[in-house]
Formats: structure tokens, sequence, C-alpha cells
């Protein structure tokens, strides 16, 4: 439930409600999100699930970390399982970086849009 909640703050990075506090939320509603707090945020988790997919992957390549199952198989190694598995948690290979590009165009629209109006081309 925790990584689903913090996959679900991802959408405040494209949404009006990543600018500005909701209003159900006592004694911070309608106060502007600080944009350096919300970038550092992305940015960080990015990098971490960055580094648990480089992790899971060589783990699978080079068996770090001894199998805890039963049989002592560390997971399907062949076969249409193994496809499987790939195809299950290949896209978690993408989202890090598709974090990181979200961040970005977070800043800049944020700073854009926070510039005044003279500054403006």
């Amino acid at each position: 439930m925790v990584s689903e909640g913090l996959a679900l703050l991802a959408l405040g990075l494209v949404r009006p409600w990543g600018e500005v506090v909701p209003r159900w939320v006592p004694w911070l509603h309608g106060r502007r999100i600080p944009i350096g707090v919300v970038v550092v945020a992305a940015a960080l988790g990015a990098a971490l699930v960055m580094l648990f997919c480089a992790y899971a992957v060589l783990n699978q390549v080079f068996d770090f970390v001894e199998p805890l199952n039963d049989t002592g198989d560390s997971g399907p190694t062949g076969g249409p399982a193994a496809w499987a598995l790939w195809a299950a948690y290949a896209p978690l290979i993408a989202w890090g970086p598709l974090l990181a590009i979200l961040a970005v165009a977070y800043h800049r629209r944020r700073r854009a849009n926070d510039a005044p109006a003279a500054a403006r081309p």
C-alpha cells in the first residue's frame, strides 16, 4: 500500500493538486507547494526506483542473495514462466527514468508559471 500511495503521488507532477495544497487539508489549504520540495522528492524517488530495479536485475543475473523458498530454486529461469516474470517486471525498469523526466517537466512548468509577467517572452 505504501508503494501504491507513493506511485499515486507521481500524478501530482502532472495534475493541479501537485501545485496547491487541497482545501480539505487543515491549516495548509490553498497554499502553494514549494517547487524544490516536490522536485527533490521526485528526484529522490526516481533514483531509489532505479537503484532497486538495477539491483533486482543484477540479482537475477548474478544471484547475490540465496533463494528463500523451500525448493532452493531462486525462481523461474527458463520457459514460459521466466518470460512471464520478465514481461511483468520489465515496465518497472522504465518507472525511474520516467519519474525523473516528470520531475524535470514539473520544475520547468512551475518555473515558467511562477515567473513574473515582465520576464516572460
